[in-house]
């Protein structure tokens, strides 16, 4: 049973790289974003790193992906490293444990809840990640938070 919070969001201006990969290629690019955007963004990070999915209708194993962190100010990429930001508004949210792989029924109840309420999807969800793979082996103790924008 998961536990969805409503809550609201304050626009978050984040450094990201975005990239168009097959599920199969997300993992190692994810690795990669994260360092080449944390060398760029330096002290200026505010918070956890978050990737943001938007399903490609075309090709619904493709996933177009915005990763990064968000930064205590607006803040100039650099590269590959481009501003973007996070939306305010409604969130709905859960906290998942355990492996990556595994986040799936935590999106469906998330999706269950926002039925359950009458409220719609307002653009893409994120995830949020808490945990650090290449410091904590143990994926049952991995905590990810979902966060899906909604219109009531």
């Amino acid at each position: 049973m998961y536990e969805i919070k409503s809550r609201v969001l304050k626009s978050e201006p984040t450094l990201v790289m975005r990239n168009r990969l097959a599920l199969s290629a997300v993992g190692e690019w994810l690795c990669r974003a994260y360092e080449t955007t944390a060398k760029v963004a330096g002290d200026r990070i505010a918070g956890p790193p978050f990737a943001r999915f938007h399903i490609v209708k075309k090709n619904p194993v493709e996933f177009e992906i915005e990763a990064g962190f968000p930064v205590e100010s607006e803040a100039t990429g650099s590269g590959e490293v481009v501003s973007s930001s996070l939306p305010g508004g409604l969130a709905a949210g859960a906290s998942h444990m355990g492996s990556y792989g595994s986040l799936e029924p935590t999106y469906l109840a998330v999706q269950d809840w926002l039925e359950e309420h009458g409220a719609l999807p307002d653009g893409d969800p994120w995830e949020v990640y808490y945990s650090d793979p290449t410091e904590d082996p143990d994926v049952a103790s991995w905590r990810t938070e979902l966060v899906q924008p909604y219109t009531a």
